[in-house]
């Protein structure tokens, strides 16, 4: 069985940092893509920040120079730093994996950010 788990959610205010995590398990990640997808209040599901297996990084345009991406494969985990965080940014987080032609989700974890 397949499990995503994040943590690392919370309050915080503007400015302010917060780190991400997320740990797979019931799968080998390590030859494929990992990263992290938000969902703010009314909008649709986004991309925030993922990684392929080859190290190569895309962010989105919105968090670009203020997050960052990484993730360890011997211990099948990837994380999200999240500095300078801003109102905006306030969502429920996602860690995913792709898995050849699968997609794997957590369940979120919530980050509120306030002005």
């Amino acid at each position: 069985q397949v499990q995503l788990v994040e943590s690392g959610g919370g309050l915080v205010q503007a400015g302010g940092s917060l780190r991400l995590s997320c740990t797979a398990s019931g799968r080998d990640f390590s030859r494929n893509a990992m990263g992290w997808y938000r969902q703010a209040p009314g909008k649709q599901r986004e991309l925030v920040a993922i990684m392929d297996s080859g190290g190569a990084i895309n962010y989105a345009d919105s968090v670009k120079g203020r997050f960052t991406i990484s993730r360890d494969n011997t211990k099948n985990t990837v994380a999200l730093q999240m500095n300078s965080l801003k109102p905006e940014d306030t969502a429920v987080y996602f860690c995913n994996a792709y898995y050849y032609g699968l997609n794997y989700w957590g369940k979120g974890t919530l980050v509120t950010v306030s002005s």
